[in-house]
């Protein structure tokens, strides 16, 4: 049994929510200069955004490389959204999957800063899609 689209609703909004919180996080992070929990925050605030995506058009996926692979299949490669949005995400896994799993890499405002500047921006475009 699917969600009613007044579930739908609710769950995009929450979904867009937490993406919201998490560019935030990722902000306050970068004042601090704790850039590896910036990655993390960016990345999941991407993530949490792309999600709402798949909820408004009834995607199903259950890894975050599947992710990542469905959002360029669904929204890259039928021009709803860019190819720079893609590499942008792919960036963002890739960065905080090292932020996190591996010792001998550490982020960097070099690494994280460019990212939380385009971030805005994406979150932007998904709203505009989503006609929130």
């Amino acid at each position: 049994m699917g969600l009613s689209e007044e579930e739908r609703k609710i769950l995009i909004v929450a979904e867009l929510t937490k993406a919201k919180n998490f560019y935030e996080q990722a902000k306050k992070n970068s004042n601090l200069a704790i850039w590896d929990v910036v990655a993390n925050r960016l990345y999941y605030s991407v993530f949490h955004a792309v999600t709402a995506l798949f909820i408004k058009d009834q995607h199903k996926v259950t890894t975050h490389k599947g992710a990542v692979l469905l959002f360029g299949m669904e929204y890259v490669k039928t021009g709803k959204f860019s190819k720079e949005d893609a590499k942008f995400y792919a960036q963002l896994q890739t960065m905080r999957e090292k932020a996190d799993y591996n010792c001998m890499w550490e982020s960097s405002k070099e690494d994280t800063l460019p990212m939380l500047k385009k971030l805005e921006g994406f979150l932007n475009k998904v709203e505009k899609y989503l006609s929130i």
